[in-house]
C-alpha cells in the first residue's frame, strides 16, 4: 500500500502541475514541433522525445492528464496526415491508453496491487493482465476509423442495434483469438479467421474503401455550394494552408462544424469564417475569437485549398454478412471438432 499510497498523491502535483501554470499545452505544442522534425534536425540526443500517455493515475486524473497533452498531439498529426476525425474519438484514443497504465508495466497500479493480494510478482501479474486486456489496446483504434462506436453518424434504433450487437460479437472473437480458444482450441488459421472477422465486424469500412472511394475532392470555390447544401450539423473536410502567427507553414484538413440549416453565408459566420473568393483561390479574411474555426486552429490569411464532401455509394454494413458466414464456419468445424474429440474421450482404454 505504501508504493500505492506514494503514486496517489503524486497524482495531484502531476494534476495541479497540468492545470494551473498550463505546461500540458507546452509539452504538447513541442512533441508536435519534434515531431515535424526531421531525425537529424534533433540538436540533442532525446529532444524529440514525447511524454509518456501511461500515466499511473485515478481514473479522473488520468483523463486530464492525457487529454491536456497527449490530445491536441494525436489532433494535429492527424490533421496533417489527412485522418480527419471528431475530437471526442481522439479523446477516447488517448483515455483509452491512459487506462492501460493500471495493468501494463512497469506502472501497473492495479497490477500490484492485485499481485500483493496474491503474493506473487507484480510484473509477472502485468504481463498476463495485459495479455487478457488486450483488446482494450485495440479498441481505441476503432474509435477513430469506425466513429460509430461512439454514437456518431448512427441515424435509427436499427443501425444503433447492429453497431451495438456487431461490436459485441468482435469483441468475443477478438478473445478468442488471442487466448486460443472458441468452441475448442484454435488451429493456427482459425485464429486468423477470427481475427480478420473482427477486424471487418470493427471497420467495415475498410473494405468498402478499396471498392468505392469514401470522398469526391471539390475545389475551394465550390464550398458556398456545399456549405448550403450540407444537412444540419453536418462536418464538412476542409483544407487549408497558409502561415500561422509565428511563421510556420501549415497544411492540414479541419472538420468544420456547419451547425443548424441555413443560408451558406449565415453557417460560415456562425462557424467564425469570413471568406473572400478570387479567382480558382478562396482566401480567410477574418476568424472571430473563440469560435469554432479559430479552435480548429484556423487563421486569417490562410487559403483553402479544397473541399472533400462524402460520395454516394453501399452501407459498410453490407460486409458483415461475409464475415458473420465467416465466423459460422470456423463455428461449425470446431464444433465437429469438439464432437470428435468428446467422443475419443468416452471410448473405453484398452
Amino acid at each position: 500500500m505504501i508504493g500505492i499510497g506514494i503514486a496517489t498523491a503524486a497524482d495531484g502535483i502531476i494534476v495541479g502541475t497540468v492545470t494551473l501554470t498550463g505546461i500540458g499545452l507546452v509539452m504538447s505544442e513541442a512533441g508536435r514541433t519534434d515531431l515535424g522534425r526531421q531525425p537529424d534536425d534533433h540538436a540533442l540526443p532525446g529532444r524529440g522525445d514525447l511524454p509518456d500517455p501511461r500515466h499511473g493515475s485515478a481514473t479522473t486524473a488520468n483523463y486530464i492528464v492525457v487529454s491536456t497533452l497527449m490530445a491536441p498531439v494525436v489532433v494535429e498529426l492527424g490533421a496533417q496526415s489527412g485522418l480527419l476525425v471528431p475530437l471526442i474519438a481522439v479523446h477516447m484514443f488517448v483515455f483509452y491508453f491512459g487506462l492501460m497504465a493500471d495493468v501494463t508495466p512497469p506502472v501497473g497500479l492495479a497490477s500490484y496491487a492485485a499481485a500483493g493480494i496474491a503474493r506473487c510478482d507484480p510484473i509477472k501479474v502485468g504481463v498476463t493482465a495485459f495479455g487478457y486486456s488486450i483488446r482494450t489496446a485495440i479498441l481505441p483504434f476503432m474509435f477513430i476509423f469506425n466513429t460509430q462506436l461512439l454514437l456518431i453518424g448512427i441515424d435509427s434504433i436499427g443501425h444503433l442495434f447492429l453497431t451495438v450487437s456487431t461490436a459485441i460479437i468482435a469483441n468475443l472473437l477478438f478473445a478468442a483469438a488471442t487466448q486460443g480458444w472458441f468452441m475448442t482450441r484454435n488451429r493456427w488459421w482459425e485464429a486468423v479467421l477470427l481475427l480478420l472477422v473482427t477486424f471487418t465486424l470493427f471497420r467495415p469500412g475498410f473494405w468498402m474503401d478499396i471498392i468505392y472511394p469514401p470522398y469526391d475532392k471539390l475545389p475551394p470555390t465550390k464550398i458556398m455550394e456545399v456549405v448550403e447544401q450540407a444537412p444540419a450539423d453536418d462536418r464538412l473536410r476542409v483544407w487549408i494552408e497558409g502561415e500561422d502567427i509565428n511563421g510556420k507553414k501549415i497544411s492540414k484538413g479541419v472538420l468544420l462544424p456547419l451547425g443548424a440549416q441555413a443560408p451558406a453565408l449565415q453557417r460560415l459566420n456562425s462557424a467564425g469564417l469570413s471568406l473572400m473568393a478570387s479567382g480558382d483561390q478562396v482566401d480567410i479574411l477574418g476568424v472571430k475569437f473563440g469560435s469554432r474555426a479559430a479552435k480548429l486552429g484556423i487563421e486569417q490569411g490562410f487559403t483553402i485549398t479544397a473541399l472533400e464532401v462524402a460520395t454516394v455509394r453501399p452501407a459498410k454494413e453490407w460486409f458483415y454478412i461475409p464475415a458473420l458466414l465467416l465466423m459460422g464456419l470456423v463455428i461449425v468445424i470446431q464444433r465437429r471438432r469438439a464432437a470428435v474429440i468428446a467422443a475419443d474421450e468416452l471410448k473405453p482404454a484398452s
